[in-house]
């Protein structure tokens, strides 16, 4: 049996398979989820990765011997799981997936009923200290547990209608790059119920991904999508990750759109059909965001980074909409859940209501300049960000250390987080104008480095 205590992170499994986790492993996973939280059923799903049928198998198992009733989703996105953990009586739902990593790579992710999050401080620790554990895990059971199949395509596409209008929708020509993950699972159904003209791209489920890797927060994956949309003169372009539940866009010229922008659009559409509610974005999305949350009547509050706190903020403020710079973006009416393609669809419902082309609605919002993440390998990530603050609280207008530490001045602002699961320190800057933001970034980058950070190219 295999299981290194290494692959358990605050929201979800990911391990090397079988180096850190082999189908006995995966088992004894399963126990200790049945020990920690005594379902007596659980919704199970897995993605297209080469190991998943026999994880997802072997998960399945040994959670029918410890008396759990399984009810087998079959081929699910991660959101189509959140989709499924809301709408149905099942106690958990889990996922055999490890989403946007590369082909080695697989893992679980797991909510409770009506998609609450199970984090690292609700479950996730207490799973591996009981994996890695020599206690018996599985209590003796009279019950003959049953194994069931459910499709929820059809209720999720009418879930997906019903967050945009399809009788304004315009006829836009999109290229969707699927990168042989779950999005060439689903897309096909959507697009029955849709006037675009789709040209696919990598919509064949293939786990050891073959034109690149599904993780379209890095510009190098994203290159097949630009080219094609240049090539077919695509009005609008999307990217989805392994699993599904992340997205980004480009506009007709090629041009990846942020995060920041993204959750910008939203939060316009949103707010245009129901005025004063309360919007979250993420500590690292620019100031774009809740100025337009102001002009359009509603509430806006920065957030930490991460979808489990997003999800318990999202649920203690009854918020409408969250939006994250990596691509997540998150929706009340979706179980306070992400869902990539209610984002996406959203993005081209306000481009039909507005009668622009996406690069023309994206440069209302695209005010301040901003340097993108830069990663830096550190040793002690809170001795370096101690400094940072102390370095520049003089002269900055104030600081916070919401996530990481924040610093702010009058035309310009940065943060500096730490990763959860690395040695790694994220920077980000924004600022007013392009010549502010250099000077600023050079500035931040070789004061982090005089500090013994080591940039990673």
């Amino acid at each position: 049996m295999v299981i290194d205590p290494a692959i358990f992170r605050d929201y979800d499994i990911r391990a090397v398979v079988p180096d850190q986790l082999d189908e006995e492993g995966i088992r004894r996973i399963a126990q200790a989820i049945v020990y920690r939280f005594n379902p007596s059923s659980i919704q199970v799903g897995r993605d297209m990765r080469v190991s998943s049928p026999t994880l997802h198998r072997a998960f399945i198992d040994a959670l029918v011997d410890c008396g759990v009733n399984v009810v087998d989703l079959g081929l699910t996105s991660t959101d189509m799981l959140y989709f499924a953990a809301g709408t149905y009586p099942e106690d958990m739902a889990i996922t055999v997936s490890a989403s946007h990593n590369p082909p080695q790579y697989n893992g679980l992710k797991m909510v409770k009923r009506h998609a609450v999050a199970i984090s690292g401080d609700s479950g996730i620790y207490d799973i591996r200290d009981l994996s890695i554990s020599k206690k018996t895990l599985v209590k003796p059971s009279n019950i003959r547990a049953t194994v069931r199949r459910r499709s929820i395509m059809v209720p999720w596409m009418k879930h997906l209608m019903s967050f945009f209008d399809r009788r304004k929708m315009k006829a836009f020509n999109v290229v969707v790059d699927a990168g042989n993950g779950m999005a060439g699972h689903f897309m096909p159904s959507l697009e029955k119920h849709l006037p675009w003209k789709v040209t696919r791209l990598f919509y064949k489920l293939d786990g050891t991904f073959p034109n690149h890797v599904p993780s379209p927060i890095e510009p190098k994956n994203m290159q097949d999508l630009i080219k094609k949309v240049n090539m077919v003169k695509a009005d609008v372009g999307m990217a989805f990750d392994g699993d599904g539940d992340r997205v980004f866009l480009v506009d007709e010229n090629g041009k990846i759109i942020s995060g920041t922008i993204m959750t910008a659009i939203i939060a316009e559409n949103l707010l245009s059909k129901t005025k004063g509610e309360t919007i979250l974005y993420n500590a690292i999305v620019g100031r774009v965001v809740p100025e337009v949350i102001k002009r359009m009547g509603g509430k806006s509050k920065r957030v930490r980074v991460g979808h489990t706190l997003i999800k318990e903020a999202m649920r203690r403020d009854n918020a409408l909409f969250c939006g994250e710079h990596s691509g997540h973006y998150y929706f009340r009416d979706n179980f306070f859940a992400d869902s990539a393609i209610i984002a996406a669809l959203l993005v081209v419902e306000l481009m039909s209501a507005k009668g622009k082309k996406l690069s023309e609605l994206a440069s209302q919002y695209d005010t301040y300049p901003s340097s993108g993440e830069i990663n830096f390998q550190v040793a002690d990530k809170q001795a370096v960000m101690k400094n940072i603050e102390r370095m520049f609280t003089k002269t900055a207008r104030s600081t916070d250390w919401l996530d990481g530490v924040s610093v702010w001045f009058d035309d310009w602002w940065f943060n500096v987080r730490p990763s959860n699961t690395e040695p790694l320190l994220r920077l980000n800057v924004e600022a007013d104008n392009e010549p502010l933001l250099r000077d600023h970034t050079d500035e931040i980058v070789d004061t982090l480095k005089e500090l013994g950070a080591k940039e990673i190219e």
